[in-house]
């Protein structure tokens, strides 16, 4: 079953963060997550942060998404993972149509706050064009640097 279209994402970050209770330090600026995650994203002008989706066992790069708080939220409380699609302007969460549903191993925050490492078990293909990774396929021609 597909989620149902969501209002726009939540708004950008600013310096001063979110507002939270001086009582429990829960946010009260309408974002889900705990305040300190709260505070430490970094999201761009739609209010959204990259996730990086990896296999957990293998390492392998799977696909990039984008999350807000909400989509956030939901896939640290759910065990499968949720994205905020940029085209539809709503959230999905992966394999509700596919089948190919990614449950949750691990989430890490990269050091800036400005993305995330989602560990996932997939199962099936990983990107909408029916290949295991977003990245089959795709190489690009590049010099290959050789370390010294």
């Amino acid at each position: 079953m597909s989620e149902q279209p969501a209002p726009a994402p939540s708004p950008v970050n600013d310096s001063a963060g979110p507002v939270t209770s001086a009582v429990d330090g829960s946010p009260v600026n309408g974002s889900p997550l705990p305040a300190g995650l709260a505070d430490a994203l970094k999201r761009d002008s739609a209010g959204l942060v990259a996730a990086i989706v990896q296999q957990f066992d293998t390492h392998e790069v799977l696909m990039l998404g984008w999350m807000d708080d909400e989509a956030l939220h939901r896939t640290m409380t759910s065990g499968r993972v949720t994205f905020f699609s940029r085209s539809r302007q709503e959230y999905w969460r992966k394999g509700d149509t596919s089948g190919h549903v990614q449950w949750v191993k691990s989430l890490a925050m990269d050091c800036d706050g400005d993305a995330l490492l989602v560990r996932v078990d997939q199962v099936g293909a990983a990107c909408h064009t029916g290949t295991r990774t977003c990245f089959d396929g795709r190489e690009l021609d590049a010099v290959v640097g050789h370390g010294g």
